[in-house]
């Protein structure tokens, strides 16, 4: 469960980056 919710919220941060960069 823990490790789930790193994920997304790593998931989360890569797509703001993202979509900041592009």
């Amino acid at each position: 469960m823990f490790y789930m919710d790193v994920m997304f919220s790593l998931v989360c941060m890569l797509l703001l980056v993202i979509c900041v960069l592009v």
